[in-house]
């Protein structure tokens, strides 16, 4: 119904930024909240942040507050993350996932599609 593809993770340096983007296709409600996260190894996956697509709300983690930003694009059924001070500890792989309830935040099961990550390494 809906499928997600993110783009624009690579190697960057400490303190370097990176813009990631999710590009969104298929059925969506004017409701729907997109979020950001992010999985190390041998951590869980963690909220990044998400957008409320109606009305451009965002929530961000503790961890990159004031240095990730959540945007869209609806021309292009897009949202981005802009990562700027990356830190090595933001190594990871990012996920962009979609809850077409509009519901969801910082939880996992709250969002029904995912996107199939993109590998984002930053070096000290």
């Amino acid at each position: 119904q809906v499928q997600l593809v993110e783009s624009g993770g690579g190697l960057v340096q400490a303190g370097g930024s990176l813009r990631l983007s999710c590009a969104a296709s298929g059925r969506t409600f004017s409701t729907y909240t997109m979020g950001w996260f992010r999985q190390a190894p041998g951590k869980e996956r963690e909220f990044v942040g998400a957008i409320t697509w109606s009305n451009m709300r965002t929530n961000y983690a503790d961890s990159v507050k004031g240095r990730f930003t959540i945007s869209r694009d609806n021309a292009k059924t897009t949202v981005y993350l802009q990562m700027n001070n990356v830190k090595p500890e933001d190594t990871a792989v990012y996920y962009c996932a979609a809850d077409l309830m509009g519901v969801g935040v910082g939880r996992t099961e709250d969002y029904e599609y995912w996107g199939q990550g993109t590998q984002v390494t930053v070096s000290s």
